[in-house]
């Protein structure tokens, strides 16, 4: 028999703060009553101020991110469209198979499992494509596989100076909510995430930013799609309505999910995961480990990938770390299995859950067989945000 609290530290799905829990429990409605679209109208708008988009149409899907990722590859591209792509994590990797799947030509890029997305390699393959042949460009923003962190802004930068008219994709899984990112000003066409990341939800939800360059692809992309039909979903949403049954429950969850978000503030939201993630990575280095991701240019502030000493096996260190001190950690990934576990610091996060998985890290590695300074992580941690709560209280009193 299990006591205490099960800690969740993995990247989702993540921890659901109890306002958002109890906003799923309500009787179920008529979702097609006179007055149920009117409350969606404010997901809608609020949505787009997360994606920080003016002229892109915000879209809901049943499903996960994956849903998304798909109805985003129906709607506007066609059956043997040329689109490029890096393969650098696990995320990476099942976009790529998808793309395949659907009978896209992919140019494929490999690059090592913690590296970024190589922009200057997109980039040559752009210059050298003036007839406009590649259709799309696909980015990973966070590869969660890796605790890596990629620059889309580069990347539409290399796009501009090619004078390159491809869609530019992004899978903003486990980064839309937590760190930078601007739809806009990025000129990303198509950006996906899901309700089980940033957004403090069960999963359930695939949510997709369009672009009206995308919506205008859509009009005449010829690949075969039903459910996840975009002028459908436009038709419908105008008004606040679906094309079909909604998850209503989910819905109330992303409406105080959202509430919660605004209530703290974006930019504060942002700052909070870069300001977690940053002691986790202190603690890390304190204990002589080293991180999957390869640079610091490119940490993630959402997930934290940490390489397991030789000799120990990082599933051990998840095993015991469950068995033992109910406390979940992420696993390590294709390549990465057994030699890397992965702590999540995203979404409903704050400093004392960081703190308590990494002590518990500590307590799990060491009956793993890593040599360990029991406290140094924490320790580490503390520091920074220590002097993180003392900046900000400076700031304050001036």
């Amino acid at each position: 028999m299990r006591t205490g609290i099960n800690h969740l530290f993995i990247p989702g799905p993540t921890n659901v703060p109890e306002p958002v829990r109890m906003a799923m429990n309500v009787t179920m409605q008529d979702h097609r009553a006179h007055d149920y679209g009117a409350p969606n109208l404010g997901i809608f708008r609020d949505l787009k101020t997360l994606f920080r988009t003016t002229d892109g149409h915000i879209m809901l899907f049943p499903g996960s991110g994956t849903a998304a990722w798909e109805a985003a590859i129906t709607n506007t591209l066609s059956p043997g469209d040329r689109v490029l792509m890096a393969r650098h994590g696990q995320f990476s990797m099942l976009w790529a198979q998808m793309a395949e799947r659907l009978g896209l030509k992919v140019d494929l890029i490999d690059v090592p499992w913690g590296a970024a997305a190589p922009v200057s390699e997109f980039a040559r393959r752009l210059a050298a494509d003036p007839a406009g042949e590649i259709k799309a460009v696909f980015i990973t923003h966070n590869e969660t596989a890796t605790g890596v962190a990629s620059d889309v802004a580069a990347l539409r930068r290399a796009l501009d100076e090619a004078f390159h008219d491809a869609l530019l994709f992004l899978d903003g899984v486990s980064s839309i909510g937590c760190i930078p990112f601007e739809m806009d000003a990025w000129g990303v066409d198509l950006a996906v995430t899901g309700s089980q990341k940033g957004m403090m939800m069960p999963p359930g939800l695939g949510i997709l930013g369009v672009s009206q360059k995308a919506l205008k692809a859509s009009e005449t992309a010829t690949m075969r799609r039903a459910f996840f039909e975009f002028s459908d979903q436009l038709k419908n949403n105008e008004t606040g309505y679906f094309p079909y049954t909604p998850p209503v429950q989910l819905l109330h969850a992303l409406r105080a999910a959202l509430d919660q978000m605004m209530a703290e503030g974006l930019d504060n939201v942002i700052a909070r995961h870069r300001r977690l993630g940053a002691g986790v990575r202190a603690a890390v280095k304190a204990w002589g480990m080293d991180l999957c991701a390869e640079s610091p240019a490119h940490y993630s502030d959402t997930v934290t990938a940490i390489r397991t000493p030789e000799g120990v096996d990082a599933r051990d260190v998840i095993r015991i770390g469950y068995d033992r001190y109910n406390a979940s950690f992420g696993s390590g990934l294709g390549p990465l299995a057994g030699k890397a576990f992965r702590i999540g610091h995203i979404g409903h996060c704050n400093e004392g859950m960081c703190l308590t998985a990494i002590a518990l890290a500590e307590l799990s590695m060491a009956a793993a067989g890593a040599k360990i300074t029991f406290g140094s992580g924490v320790a580490a941690a503390q520091e920074v945000y220590a002097s993180h709560t003392a900046d900000a209280a400076r700031i304050a009193a001036d």
